[in-house]
């Protein structure tokens, strides 16, 4: 265990200083020249050459290949860093002091996240079995895109490049699926860590440059991984209250406080005794479920959304894709800071017309920008409008507003957006979504009280920066800001009203307006107008965040404006601001449509990336509050901090059971297995060392023990979750008959009938363990009769086809 640890640590760390002088090429705009940056640039980089290469059949993928893909980097690096040496090495003996904080912060992350998960590693539950099955069958693919481990025959159909950097480095450094599962876990977090340091020190230091004062940025910087990372929603402190009974009548065991907040797990009484520390089962999980829809009834709806923010993505353990993005988010927003400083400012000619940007920095951004798409493809739209927008916003305040500023935006959106998807083109053409259009939100708006428990940490220092702004007498677009934000609700209104009508034509719509006890459409609408204002706070601090941050963006990026506290990177930090507005306020009004029929998702994906642009916009108010704001503007920010750093403070612990694990430390997530079932982990440790081959396995229900095989081999079985392949797929025409096809080949006494089946799926092993035996009534004969026993022990049989049978 220790070894892998140290060897991802130091490969990590090490990429990051090989990369450093192409980042410091690409970001000479930024006061840290990217040192922050590079090892999530060296580490995206060197995964897109060695997926593209492989899927071309260029490299391998084994070891040589990934090693060839990184001498590639290194190539680059040198490059970039060609007769400038002396003056790298000049400036980093200038800047050593960033350079060591920059290593404590990723040490220091690396360890906490290390001790974390070797506290509770085990890749049990939720989702977990999914991401380690995607792990195992990277390692285990030949080439590349890499095989479903769930459905045999096709390429994995997810957004899976965050699995593949995984692999690369689990691969490169012989470690196993399982501990490479949790090393992931451990480097996305401390690259994140690292990537929203280098963010806020680069904010903090050119606001020191604008109003002339000296912040001490290196300590200051800190609060922008303490924001991503470990701030929290509110729900926390709501637990500590609900354990310690208050709000509760001893007598009756009723409250109505509690019964107003109306959160599923907190409207029972405590358990006793009362204490400060949440007692219940899995109490942290409840945090993620903040956000309650009600509907026009007033019942709550059971497929109410999704709130995670990453304190608790980190606490439960997944290693989803909207985990795995997070570095290379940063790395996108580092790279739209640098533009937005001018870093992309150039004046230049191609095939007879005039570019108005740096090649150099429009391909990293290209990259940059599709490797966001191929790990988690829901944060596309809003980082390539936080990089255009910082692009526009640059040329206005160095050029003024113009027609001009309209054809410069057009010449970078339509190539970035063009070849940033281009270049990611062999996972597209194998992609399929269950996303199916755009739906309504007719009857489900957001409570107020919902939504400042779930971002009030974030809104109380970003609107102290506003206050703090206001005082200051800038000169805020107020017209432009009132006018865009009407606009922006308005288009909504009218867009959804128009998906309702259409909606209301339709069997579902007609149920649904039965269902809110409405006679019709109109009649439903107007019973949602007015419970749309009673929850009408959400609409109010929305509006006020979009109306004032649009205000000071416009007003402030007019050419010649003088005020210094209008300039520098606080424009920036209000388009982050803006973008997180518009992430929230739309899931109000709509969302879109899957295979749940709800906003769930909508709202998940939305508020995590609202969560990541606001955290580090809230970091760098807060040092500003704390810095310059007075003394009750400093007492509640700090009240509030602690109150977002309860959750983690307390679900650490109760998650990892006090760091103390029952089982030992340990970083491999499959090693449960061998604790709990130690003659079938035999077994799949034999298949994993096996030929490829198509495996059958038993079939049943999602987020169970079911498809344990292939997700531990990384063999292709001919069926894992069928709900998740649906999922993935947009519906269940690849699934098929398997699952039914599965049972007949298990159950029938016909060799013949058997065989066909075999074959129709290419099954090189058929698996018979505990789980075969409870699932069907299994017939072995006809396997005893006419195939090899490749492996039996333990009460489990695997029986090996010969290749003139499974390949007909």
């Amino acid at each position: 265990m220790i070894w892998q640890l140290l060897s991802w640590y130091f490969l990590l760390m090490l990429l990051g200083w090989v990369t450093f002088p192409l980042a410091y090429h690409l970001f000479r705009k930024l006061p840290g020249r990217g040192f922050t940056l590079s090892r999530i640039l060296g580490l995206l980089l060197w995964g897109f050459f060695f997926w593209l290469l492989s899927w071309l059949g260029i490299l391998q993928n084994n070891k040589g290949g990934i090693l060839l893909a990184l001498f590639l980097v290194m190539l680059l690096s040198i490059w970039a860093g060609w007769k400038r040496w002396r003056e790298i090495w000049d400036w980093m003996k200038d800047h050593w002091r960033l350079a060591l904080a920059a290593e404590s912060v990723f040490l220091l992350s690396f360890t906490f996240m290390a001790l974390v998960r070797s506290s509770n590693p085990d890749a049990t539950g939720t989702e977990k079995p999914m991401e380690l099955a995607f792990i195992n069958s990277i390692l285990n693919s030949q080439t590349f895109p890499p095989h479903d481990p769930w459905l045999s025959g096709y390429s994995i159909s997810y957004y899976h490049f965050g699995y593949i950097l995984a692999g690369m480095l689990a691969k490169l450094t012989s470690t196993s699926g399982g501990v490479a599962f949790n090393l992931a876990l451990i480097s996305t977090f401390s690259l994140s860590a690292l990537g929203a340091y280098g963010v806020v020190y680069n904010l903090l230091v050119s606001f020191g440059k604008t109003i002339k004062e000296k912040i001490n940025s290196l300590f200051w910087a800190l609060l922008g991984p303490l924001f991503l990372l470990f701030i929290s929603n509110l729900e926390g402190v709501l637990e500590i209250l609900h354990q310690a009974g208050v709000g509760w009548n001893p007598d009756s065991g009723g409250s109505r406080f509690w019964q107003w907040i109306n959160i599923e797990s907190l409207n029972s009484p405590p358990s006793r005794p009362l204490t400060l520390i949440p007692q219940r089962f899995w109490w942290w999980w409840q945090a993620s479920r903040v956000v309650q829809d009600i509907d026009l009834l007033g019942n709550v709806s059971g497929l109410s959304p999704i709130d995670e923010f990453p304190a608790f993505s980190f606490v439960l353990g997944d290693l989803h894709p909207h985990v795995l993005v997070m570095p290379f988010v940063m790395l996108l927003i580092g790279i739209a800071l640098a533009v937005f400083r001018g870093g992309m400012d150039h004046e230049g000619r191609l095939l007879g017309s005039s570019w108005p940007y740096r090649w150099d920095m429009f391909l990293v951004s290209v990259v940059t920008l599709g490797g966001i798409a191929f790990l988690n493809t829901w944060d596309l739209p809003v980082y390539f409008t936080l990089l255009v927008g910082a692009f526009l916003f640059q040329r206005v305040m160095t050029r003024g507003w113009d027609k001009d500023r309209f054809w410069d935006v057009l010449k970078l959106a339509i190539p970035l957006g063009i070849i940033s998807l281009l270049i990611y083109f062999p996972f597209f053409i194998s992609f399929q979504s269950q996303a199916g259009g755009i739906l309504p939100n007719l009857i489900y708006p957001t409570r107020g009280l919902y939504l400042w428990l779930m971002f009030g940490t974030l809104f109380v220092p970003i609107i102290l920066f506003f206050i703090w702004l206001l005082r200051r007498r800038g000169k805020g677009a107020w017209g432009w800001g009132a006018g865009l934000t009407g606009l922006l609700i308005l288009f909504l209104v009218v867009f959804s009203l128009g998906l309702g009508f259409r909606l209301a034509q339709t069997q579902a719509g007609q149920q649904l307006i039965t269902s809110q006890g409405a006679s019709s459409f109109i009649g439903l609408l107007s019973s949602a107008a007015v419970h749309r204002l009673g929850y009408g706070i959400t609409l109010v601090t929305l509006a006020l965040l979009l109306v004032t941050g649009l205000a000071f963006l416009i007003g402030m990026t007019r050419k010649g404006q003088e005020n210094p506290h209008f300039s520098g990177p606080i424009p920036f930090v209000l388009l982050m601001v803006v973008l997180g507005g518009v992430m929230v306020l739309a899931p109000e009004f709509v969302y879109l449509r899957d295979n749940f029929g709800a906003r769930m998702n909508t709202i998940f994906k939305f508020y995590y990336q609202a969560w990541m642009l606001w955290s580090l916009s809230a970091s760098f108010a807060a040092v500003v509050i704390l810095k310059k704001g007075g003394w009750l503007s400093r007492v509640i920010i700090i009240v509030f901090m602690i109150s977002g750093l309860v959750y983690p403070v307390l679900a650490y612990p109760s998650k990892t059971n006090n760091f103390d694990p029952v089982d030992g430390y340990s970083l491999d997530a499959s090693g449960y297995f061998q604790r709990y079932s130690p003659n079938e982990a035999a077994a799949i440790e034999w298949l994993s060392d096996a030929p490829l081959g198509v495996v059958a396995e038993a079939v049943g229900g999602q987020y169970s023990g079911f498809a344990r095989v292939s997700t531990l081999t990384g063999q292709p079985g001919v069926l894992g979750w069928p709900g998740h392949e649906g999922q993935w797929r947009g519906g269940y025409e690849e699934v098929g008959s398997r699952e039914g096809d599965l049972r007949t080949l298990y159950e029938s006494m016909n060799w013949e009938t058997a065989l066909s089946i075999i074959r129709q799926y290419d099954i090189r092993y058929i698996y018979i363990g505990s789980l075969e035996l409870s699932t069907y009534s299994v017939n072995p004969i006809k396997f005893d009769n006419n195939l090899g026993m490749g492996y039996a022990q333990g009460g489990v049989m695997i029986y090996e086809v010969p290749e003139p049978l499974w390949v007909e």
